[in-house]
């Protein structure tokens, strides 16, 4: 018994006075290059050494080795004998090891990757090293916090930011802009102020910080604005971080001013003078008042109305737009008509007081009367719209006008005004008779509407307007155009029954049904082809056999509605393709040849003819001998019929051959 307590208790006591350091910390900066000594396990534990020597020196040596090797285990060396841990040639890196101080942990066996610690900045790299041999085992926690370094700039999620801000919006206002800058640094490596490039003397930025850290830029007023001075700020926003030396991002910011309704319709005079001749007639434009907002949309809308002041005699003579603000002569100016009139016109804005302007129209009394222009129409009219035939020969008349003073006092001429093929001139010997006749044939295709004007004018300037619409009536004067004069087809032999072939198409420029197409086949197209009348689908109604006829030639035509009719005419060919539908034939069910014996070898026996009614490849006949073909051989092309060997008539006088055709 005292044996074995002996052996029990030397181990024991020897492994208890080496176990008192089970767990190491370390620190160092992320991004370090390989080799560079992170700490020595040995000399940290205090593990025995022989006389101050290398802990490999021992008898037995020390032996560290990493419990397992995960994740943490790739960031490391450590050396077995010594003890020593340097970084390995893989480079850590803070940000991609600890994303978030979320406290949880990546696991790697033995070696892990956490962030939790008490401080919400701590990265560690946890790793379970075994020490041995058995005299001085034991399992050692070494853990390596990672060091943030300031390796990251601040970046913006977007380039390009936008803010609203209420052009009311007081001094002092606040606004977050929400696009923060992103920095994977942590502490003061992180985002610590934000600036403007520009500020223009009206913002600056302040920053809020949350329980979590997190900071948040805030644009604040700080003096007025005023869109319609300026509707839109751009700057940059530049986020800077705190170390050393600080590295910055930046982003457009671009600060937009919202509308409110702080302006009012105004307008640029307080009143304005119109004259308006008695014999003006009704619609004539009298003025047009306008007012301005300087605000956006709805807020801009301006609507023009009389003032109660008006009497209801200008109201009635002069119609006012109440969305243009345009005055027109609504009814006719007589004797009993008021020679002045004062308009006083309100400018209403939303939520604003009326802008006022007066207008004061001044009507002047005319005495003389205007010149008269008597149209008496030779072409067809009705209703003020003159109808002329296209193709009607040049000089054709439309119509007389008397031009002439009603007073008998005064010189009037005249002129035509717009644009057409058409002339007003002097109708001799008369001196107020004009004609009006046409210059060129007119063409319902290039316009069908004409709208021109006689125009008379006294020596006092004095105009009077007649306005003639002219009205081109459609002739059928056009005929069908085929869109291809020769129509090139080919269909397969033993095509189907009412076979499709193409669908025919011509066009008129005539409207109505003079332009209606009609399709027709000529005299020279056999019958069993059809054509549809209407849509021009051509069709054949039997089977087609290339041998029987290869190509057909014959035409179609396109006729018109038009009276009388017109047409066009078209070419169609179509050629029918082969297929193999016909078997080589021989020209002789049976041939004979006689030859004298001792015929030399490969002389010429004799020609088997043989033919077959396709086209080509299809009609290639090759031959071949199914008996005898040790004795006999046939050119596959010639069909020359030979003998391999000398005949000899006493060994054998005569031959039976099969011969077989194949296309």
């Amino acid at each position: 018994h005292l044996l074995l307590f002996l052996l029990f208790v030397g181990p024991f006591n020897c492994f208890a006075s080496y176990s008192r350091a089970t767990e190491l910390f370390y620190s160092l900066n992320e991004g370090l290059p390989a080799g560079v000594l992170i700490g020595s396990l040995a000399r940290d534990l205090r593990l025995p050494t022989a006389g101050g020597q290398d802990p490999a020196s021992l008898q037995p040596p020390l032996s560290f080795t990493l419990a397992s090797h995960g994740l943490g285990g790739q960031y490391v060396q450590l050396d077995n004998r010594s003890g020593e841990l340097h970084t390995s040639a893989v480079e850590i890196d803070r940000e991609a090891l600890c994303v978030e101080s979320s406290g949880a942990t990546i696991l790697g066996g033995s070696a892990a990757v956490s962030s939790s610690s008490p401080s919400p900045e701590s990265c560690l790299l946890l790793l379970d090293v075994l020490v041995l041999p058995q005299e001085y085992f034991r399992l050692v926690k070494v853990k390596i916090a990672i060091r943030d370094v300031n390796d990251n700039a601040p970046r913006f999620p977007v380039p390009h930011i936008r803010l609203l801000v209420p052009e009311n919006a007081p001094v002092n206002t606040r606004l977050a802009i929400e696009h923060a800058a992103l920095d994977p640094d942590m502490g003061t490596n992180g985002v610590q102020t934000y600036r403007l490039r520009d500020n223009y003397g009206v913002f600056t930025l302040d920053v809020e910080e949350n329980e979590n850290g997190e900071r948040t830029p805030y644009l604040i007023v700080m003096g007025a604005l005023d869109r319609e001075t300026q509707a839109e700020y751009v700057t940059v926003i530049i986020a800077e971080d705190g170390g050393t030396p600080p590295l910055v991002g930046s982003a457009t910011l671009t600060i937009g001013i919202s509308d409110i309704n702080d302006n009012c319709p105004q307008f640029n005079d307080s009143q304005f003078n119109v004259t308006l001749y008695g014999n003006s007639s009704l619609g004539t434009h009298v003025a047009t008042v306008h007012a301005v907002d300087m605000d956006l949309g709805s807020n801009a809308q301006i609507t023009y109305s009389y003032s109660q002041k008006v009497p209801q005699p200008s109201r009635d003579l002069f119609h006012l737009n109440e969305s243009t603000g345009a005055i027109t002569l609504s009814t006719k100016v007589d004797g009993d008509t008021p020679r002045l009139h004062r308009l006083i016109i309100l400018g209403n804005g939303p939520g604003c007081i009326p802008a006022v302007i007066t207008v004061l129209v001044t009507i002047i009394k005319v005495m003389m009367r205007p010149p008269e222009v008597v149209p008496r129409f030779i072409a067809n009219e009705v209703e003020g719209v003159v109808y002329l035939k296209e193709l009607e020969p040049i000089n054709t008349p439309v119509a007389f006008f008397t031009i002439k003073d009603p007073d008998e006092k005064y010189k009037v001429s005249c002129y035509l005004d717009g644009d057409g093929p058409f002339r007003l001139s002097p109708y001799k010997p008369y001196n107020n008779e004009y004609l009006l006749e046409t210059t060129k044939p007119l063409d319902f295709e290039t316009q069908q509407l004409y709208e021109i004007s006689v125009v008379a004018w006294n020596s006092e300037g004095f105009h009077v307007k007649k306005v003639i619409k002219i009205q081109v009536l459609d002739d059928n004067d056009n005929s069908p155009v085929f869109s291809e004069q020769l129509i090139e087809l080919s269909i397969e032999e033993n095509n189907v029954p009412n076979a499709f072939l193409t669908k025919l198409h011509a066009t008129d420029a005539d409207s109505g049904e003079r332009g209606q197409v009609s399709y027709f086949l000529g005299p020279d197209a056999p019958s069993y082809f059809a054509l549809d009348k209407t849509t021009g689908v051509l069709t054949v109604s039997t089977q087609l056999d290339r041998e029987e006829k290869e190509k057909y030639r014959y035409t179609v035509k396109a006729v018109d509605s038009g009276f009388p009719p017109r047409e066009s005419i078209a070419t169609v060919t179509i050629t029918v393709l082969d297929k193999n539908d016909n078997s080589p034939r021989f020209i002789n069910k049976d041939f004979s040849f006689f030859v004298p014996e001792n015929f030399p070898g490969f002389g010429e026996i004799g020609v088997i003819s043989v033919t077959d009614a396709d086209a080509g490849q299809n009609g290639w006949v090759a031959l071949s001998v199914l008996n005898g073909s040790d004795i006999f051989v046939i050119d596959t092309g010639k069909g020359v019929l030979r003998a391999k060997v000398s005949l000899d008539r006493e060994q054998q006088s005569s031959y039976v051959l099969w011969i077989e055709a194949v296309d």
